[in-house]
């Protein structure tokens, strides 16, 4: 596991300020219950990031994934609507076919059709949400119309930890592993810091790009299944705009929006943190409309230090060469 990043810290201590300016406010804010839903809210939030910061190192993004977690959920649900019987690991395989599928689909537009990953994403946006409206055709399934486990999946705790928040760790955690300890991760850095020098150094950009939207949108369906278990009622506007939510989390976590370095744990950190800075407003009876212009704020201030910090880097590797380039000469006048 790679050492705690400075940018990972910062989010980490205003998480921690808030939290404490809102329990001194609050006490209740602290209360058992209270921290427990704010884990249900983060866990959907952060298996979503999680997808997400994969395919950002890489210098991409990727917008549909509120539409594919819509999708997924409505699926899932409708599977288990109409065949009450049906396992649930397969239910939850099925859930996560569907968004495997589209996070496929996503990656071979973008890798053979050479367009950038904003235009095709956003596009499949609302293809996705157009399947979920047709599929759907105005239903809503109701949590009556669910069985009684899988729904218990959604309230469930183990040593009085949700048991949804303990799923979206373990999908960090395999996350990091992977891309911090197998070359395929590794590569990801590669293409999104240099995708020339990359590519010299023989590394199939294209095949990891791929790669990275598959799990994205598989990431994604697994979250509309965690949705659907979480909120029992679904229709085809679930997830609707928690792509920009997802993008927030993951550029407030540390993740550069222009690829190349960032952390899956700066990312669920930054999922954590937007779900406790609405939690707090809301405690603390702010105007909704603040808290959006709090999100925005926090993305803009991300986007600033991360522009800062590499002008910073870069002039200091500027500095080390010229020190190196500079020193044979120096040693040659003696």
């Amino acid at each position: 596991m790679s050492r705690a990043h400075p940018r990972e810290l910062g989010v980490l201590a205003a998480l921690v300020l808030l939290v404490a300016v809102t329990a001194a406010a609050n006490s209740r804010f602290l209360s058992g219950q209270s921290i427990r839903d704010l884990l249900l809210s983060a866990a959907v939030l952060t298996v979503l990031a999680a997808g997400q910061t994969i395919v950002v190192l890489t210098r991409n993004i990727d917008l549909s994934v509120g539409s594919v977690l819509g999708l997924s959920a409505f699926g899932t649900a409708d599977l288990l609507s109409a065949a009450p019987g049906t396992p649930l690991p397969l239910a939850a395989l099925a859930g996560i076919a569907v968004g495997a599928l589209c996070g496929a689909l996503n990656g071979a537009l973008i890798s053979y059709g050479g367009v950038p990953a904003l235009v095709i994403t956003l596009g499949t946006l609302y293809v996705f949400r157009g399947i979920a409206h047709s599929w759907a055709a105005g239903r809503q399934i109701n949590a009556a119309d669910l069985p009684r486990p899988f729904l218990n999946l959604g309230t469930a705790t183990v040593a009085g930890i949700p048991v949804l928040a303990l799923l979206a760790t373990a999908v960090v955690l395999a996350v990091a592993v992977w891309l911090h300890s197998y070359r395929s991760g590794r590569e990801l850095y590669a293409i999104g810091s240099e995708p020339a020098a990359a590519a010299r150094a023989g590394i199939p950009a294209g095949r990891r790009v791929r790669t990275a939207f598959l799990l994205s949108g598989s990431l994604a369906g697994l979250a509309g299944v965690l949705y659907a278990a979480r909120y029992g009622t679904v229709d085809a506007t679930a997830g609707q705009g928690l792509e920009l939510q997802v993008v927030a989390a993951v550029v407030v976590g540390g993740v550069a929006i222009f690829g190349g370095s960032g952390t899956v744990l700066g990312a669920a950190l930054g999922a954590l943190l937007l779900t406790c800075i609405g939690t707090s407003l809301a405690v603390l009876r702010v105007d909704p409309f603040w808290q959006q212009a709090v999100v925005g704020a926090l993305i803009l201030a991300a986007i600033g230090l991360d522009r800062l910090l590499t002008a910073r880097l870069a002039a200091r590797a500027a500095r080390t060469a010229g020190a190196v380039r500079t020193a044979p000469e120096v040693s040659r006048g003696s």
